[in-house]
C-alpha cells in the first residue's frame, strides 16, 4: 500500500505492507508527528491511540528506513541504522525510501495516504 510521506518538508516514497498493524495504521492517516531520537537508531513519536497486534507477521530485524510500531510503547519508530535483533513486540509496518542521513536527523514526519 502506497502512503505519502514528508520528512522536514521533503517528500519521500513509502509504502506499507498488509499487516493488520499497518491496515490500521492506515486508518490514523494522515499524520504529522515530531520525532526524537531513541538509542542512536531510531526516530520515534507517539502515535493518538494503539494499534492492534492480532495476526502479526514473524518479528523481523528492522532495517533502515523501516517503519515499525512498538506494541508496549504504543509508538511509531522510523529507523535510521539497522536493528540488532528481531523482537515479537516491534510490527515493521512498511518502508521509507530515504537515506540514513535524512532518516537520522528527522525531526517532524507527515504521513498521508496516497492519492
Amino acid at each position: 500500500m502506497a502512503i505519502q510521506v514528508t520528512i522536514d518538508g521533503r517528500p519521500v516514497d513509502a509504502t506499507l505492507n498488509d499487516s493488520p498493524a499497518a491496515r490500521d495504521f492506515a486508518d490514523l492517516l494522515p499524520l504529522t508527528l515530531d520525532l526524537k531520537d531513541f538509542h542512536q537508531t531510531e526516530r520515534i513519536a507517539d502515535l493518538p491511540r494503539r494499534l492492534t497486534t492480532s495476526g502479526a507477521p514473524d518479528p523481523a530485524v528492522p532495517r533502515v528506513g523501516d517503519l515499525a510500531y512498538y506494541a508496549p510503547w504504543g509508538n511509531l519508530a522510523l529507523y535510521y541504522r539497522d536493528g540488532d535483533s528481531a523482537s515479537a513486540d516491534l510490527l515493521i509496518l512498511g518502508h521509507v525510501d530515504a537515506d540514513a542521513e535524512q532518516l537520522g536527523t528527522a525531526d517532524r514526519i507527515t504521513i498521508e495516504a496516497a492519492p
